[in-house]
């Protein structure tokens, strides 16, 4: 019971750090604010900020929500039979309809979009994180399909990917900084899958099929 309650504490820490820090940025830019301030504005120390975010940049982007293996791992837990592109749609339309907060699907995520967007350490990182996303996709579709890593169909389609993951971001930032409320951004955001998944169409939708138990032998 208590180390749950720790745990608890270490979370609800956590965010309240966070919360505070993404506040300041908004409000003064990231380049203005150190990480001194934000721990005096969250009522920690400094030390207490560096324990759970190694980087200022951190605060923004957690490696937890930031994840260079995002679309590789929603490929990777697809379900049998079902193919690499449909698993990332899937996946994605999920998130949406349960507004998961890692997709920004909440009140003030178009400021902190815009913030982001002009601080240039951070630009940097986001341009590099989806790179890597869009690398690491790809690697794994060569080696489930067989292909060699520098092959170009993987590439090819784990760009297309990539490019639509990065739409569908863009799209959130975009209508919630002009003030559209979550559930009509979600509806415009399957709108865009939709659409991407009718223009995809044909051979890339069955590209890297997951193996199916009963068709193993």
């Amino acid at each position: 019971m208590s180390e749950g309650l720790r745990e608890r504490k270490k979370r609800e820490t956590r965010r309240h750090v966070r919360e505070t820090a993404l506040g300041l940025f908004v409000e003064r830019g990231f380049e203005h604010v150190t990480i001194t301030e934000v721990a005096a504005a969250a009522g920690v120390s400094a030390n207490t900020v560096y324990n759970y975010f190694e980087t200022k940049e951190n605060l923004v982007l957690p490696p937890d929500e930031a994840s260079p293996q995002r679309l590789a791992d929603m490929v990777r837990g697809r379900r049998p039979g079902e193919g690499a592109v449909p698993a990332v749609l899937r996946t994605l339309r999920g998130e949406v309809r349960s507004r998961d907060r890692k997709l920004g699907l909440t009140d003030g995520f178009g400021r902190v979009l815009e913030m982001m967007r002009v601080a240039p350490t951070l630009t940097a990182r986001l341009e590099d994180l989806s790179r890597q996303m869009t690398d690491a996709l790809a690697a794994v579709l060569a080696e489930e399909t067989g292909d060699s890593p520098t092959a170009p169909l993987p590439r090819v389609v784990a760009a297309q990917v990539g490019a639509l993951h990065s739409l569908v971001y863009a799209e959130i930032g975009r209508r919630t900084a002009i003030g559209e409320e979550p559930d009509t951004v979600a509806a415009a955001v399957l709108d865009i899958l939709d659409a991407a998944e009718e223009l995809l169409g044909g051979h890339i939708l069955t590209y890297a099929r997951g193996k199916d138990p009963q068709c193993s032998e």
